[in-house]
């Protein structure tokens, strides 16, 4: 796997988690919210933040877990691993795709007020760490060749992804930019996750590392 290829895996990982982050369950339950308590522009994004930063970090924990198992394997299998860790990303990548139909639904944390700021900013914080980005994990195996620092690198790639999609459309609706038509983002977002997914995966499979 070259370091270019590495760097199309890096991309591509961008991508992924920046629309991703752009759906409006991340981003539009802090404008409701912030709008409903009050806040300032700027506290609003600094709660945004503070739950994005939650998000990030429990996904990273998941792919750090992934990535200590994948290494754990990876001498038991040889030569098959880079087949097995291709295969595994078309198969969520498919797994995606039939699962397109699915729907989106706004938290609830964005449909009421709260007694006191510090519940408001806990439930938001809680809602968004408990559901971390899935769909990037297997971007951890597939940068798993390249060591720690590639490990490292996908994280910061995930966390610069998810900041930027969520305090972007979430600056933009504080903004008052009402007709940002994420309407087809919803609808066919897991579609371009899973097309990304099996795309990535069948790079892994047949370019030799």
């Amino acid at each position: 796997m070259t370091s270019a290829f590495f760097a199309s895996i890096a991309a591509t990982g961008f991508m992924v988690a920046f629309l991703h982050a752009a759906l409006p369950t991340h981003w539009l339950p802090f404008v409701l919210v912030g709008r409903a308590q009050k806040w300032s522009a700027g506290r609003t994004l600094g709660v945004t933040l503070l739950a994005g930063l939650g998000h990030v970090a429990l996904t990273i924990l998941l792919g750090l877990v992934l990535v200590i198992a994948g290494l754990a394997l990876e001498p038991r299998l040889g030569h098959l691993f880079h087949w097995i860790v291709g295969g595994l990303m078309v198969a969520v990548g498919l797994f995606y795709i039939a699962r397109g139909r699915h729907s989106h639904a706004l938290p609830e944390a964005g449909r009421r007020t709260y007694a006191s700021d510090r519940a408001a900013i806990t439930a938001l914080v809680v809602l968004l760490t408990l559901s971390p980005c899935e769909a990037f994990l297997p971007y951890y195996l597939a940068g798993m060749k390249h060591g720690w620092g590639a490990f490292l690198l996908l994280s910061l790639v995930l966390l610069a992804a998810t900041a930027a999609g969520m305090l972007l459309f979430t600056g933009l609706s504080l903004a008052g930019v009402k007709r940002l038509n994420l309407d087809w983002l919803e609808r066919y977002e897991e579609t371009i996750l899973g097309a990304a997914l099996v795309l990535v995966g069948l790079a892994v499979a047949f370019l030799k590392t």
